[in-house]
């Protein structure tokens, strides 16, 4: 099973140079810890909490990152398909490997409103996005009426293409991820009893649509310690907060041997790659839960 990170990018700051410092500074200790994918979220109208915008963020990381995969997530339905599509296009031209295209629906009227878009049209706009994107980036000229698309082309298109990975949860959500995605993106909430029967639902969908998955990824809540009472200390405080809304058993949180025996079951189940978001900690107890990463991953890899 591959770890890979979705670094998180909301800072309750006054200083706005932390937060880009911070994203940074995981970016490369998940380097050094030889993390197998890195992305960065998506969320849009934020303030006053501070939220790193992904793209420009990401062309920062890509001068410091490998050819091992990384992408982005675009919350499609408010993203304009052709802008889009040449931010993809630029940020897979400046990678040195594969770009990861991480599509979700949103959620929260807040964002919707302001940029203009009504939350009842998401899931139209959401597959139709999809579409015009997946068309644009294969240098296709696009047209698309809910749109107001008309004989659209972009560049640069992505050097080696782009893998597509499709979030949902209802089983409608999962069977457009089997029908337009490469995967589907299980989400953090999931249990192991939960995340098992969604991936049933998944793969029902693909012998549907005769799709066979490139990879099958889901995303996780992580913090790692030395020790585990230091993890647990830290973890703990957070569930009895309600971190996130959270099931403890979606999250994992302990040393590295205790969180490579949590994520362990999701490999059972059939799932290739876990992608932790790291529990809010000090700066310096977060960067070393991602260097701690790379020693959970190499006990799932040789497991």
């Amino acid at each position: 099973m591959r770890i890979g990170i979705s670094i998180g990018t909301t800072f309750e700051v006054t200083d706005h140079r932390i937060g880009p410092r911070s994203v940074l500074e995981q970016a490369l200790a998940a380097a050094r810890a030889g993390l197998d994918t890195l992305s960065l979220g998506d969320h849009h109208s934020t303030g006053p909490t501070s939220y790193v915008q992904n793209v420009p963020m990401l062309g920062r990381i890509l001068a410091e990152w490998d050819t091992r995969p990384a992408g982005c997530l675009f919350l499609v339905p408010l993203w304009h398909p052709v802008l889009m599509a040449e931010q993809i296009g630029t940020l897979a031209a400046v990678a040195s490997g594969p770009f990861i295209i991480q599509a979700g629906l949103g959620g929260g009227s807040g964002q919707f409103e302001a940029l203009g878009v009504r939350l009842a049209d998401r899931a139209r706009l959401l597959e139709e996005g999809i579409v015009a994107v997946q068309g644009l980036l294969k240098g296709d000229t696009v047209d698309s009426a809910p749109w107001g698309i008309r004989g659209a082309r972009v560049a640069p298109l992505p050097p080696e293409g782009a893998e597509w990975w499709i979030g949902g949860s209802v089983a409608a959500a999962i069977d457009r991820a089997a029908r337009l995605g490469d995967c589907w993106y299980g989400n953090a909430d999931l249990t192991p009893a939960t995340a098992a029967t969604a991936l049933t639902v998944y793969r029902e969908a693909c012998a549907r649509h005769e799709r066979q998955p490139v990879r099958i990824p889901i995303r996780k809540d992580v913090f790692i310690a030395e020790t585990a009472a230091a993890a647990e200390q830290v973890g703990d405080r957070l569930m009895e907060s309600g971190y996130r809304g959270l099931d403890r058993a979606a999250v994992a949180y302990g040393d590295p041997d205790g969180v490579a025996e949590q994520l362990s079951v999701y490999g059972e189940l059939g799932f290739t790659d876990v992608i932790i978001r790291t529990m809010p900690a000090p700066a310096g107890a977060a960067i070393r839960s991602v260097e701690l990463a790379g020693e959970v991953r190499l006990r799932l890899r040789s497991a």
